[in-house]
């Protein structure tokens, strides 16, 4: 793992997106973001909000073992149709808030709509699972408070031996 960039995959979930109706501008901007990160996009694509297709794509993203880090995009707001939470919770082995946690409290110094993100993030498998924002800017700004520490989770996850090193411990 530690001898290739991360690798990453981008799910927008828009109805209108999914529908032709709207541009996806998130998702580019997510995959541009990460490129200028050094690490790979694998693979994009948009989902209309259903619970069902959301979830078949990250099961089949995360078996497919071609990423190590899966961002969404959208759908997890307060309007009925904001559904990527419960999608990404029906698909994890576990959660992990701290990272969502950790984008709220940034967020919220810029917006007080911080609070209203029911995101949600965790692992299944090999992979890291995140929900951000459907705003283009939100989602980049998201990215970027956390991006630091996603290299040594994806180690963790991946059981890979050199994750441990630089670790001090207290005896």
């Amino acid at each position: 793992m530690t001898d290739r960039p991360l690798r990453v995959a981008v799910l927008t979930v828009s109805d209108r997106s999914s529908a032709g109706q709207r541009p996806d501008l998130s998702g580019p901007a997510l995959a541009a973001e990460v490129e200028k990160l050094g690490w790979v996009c694998v693979q994009t694509a948009i989902v209309p909000d259903e619970i069902s297709q959301i979830a078949s794509t990250l099961v089949t993203w995360v078996d497919s073992r071609q990423s190590d880090l899966i961002l969404t995009t959208g759908g997890t707001g307060f309007s009925p149709r904001d559904v990527t939470p419960e999608a990404t919770r029906a698909v994890l082995h576990r959660e992990t808030p701290g990272i969502v946690e950790a984008i709220r409290s940034r967020s919220l110094v810029i917006t007080p709509h911080a609070m209203l993100s029911r995101a949600v993030a965790g692992i299944r498998g090999k992979s890291l699972i995140i929900n951000l924002p459907g705003s283009p800017k939100a989602a980049v700004e998201s990215l970027g408070f956390i991006a630091s520490v996603l290299p040594h989770a994806v180690q963790l996850i991946s059981e890979d031996p050199q994750s441990e090193q630089g670790h001090q411990f207290n005896q």
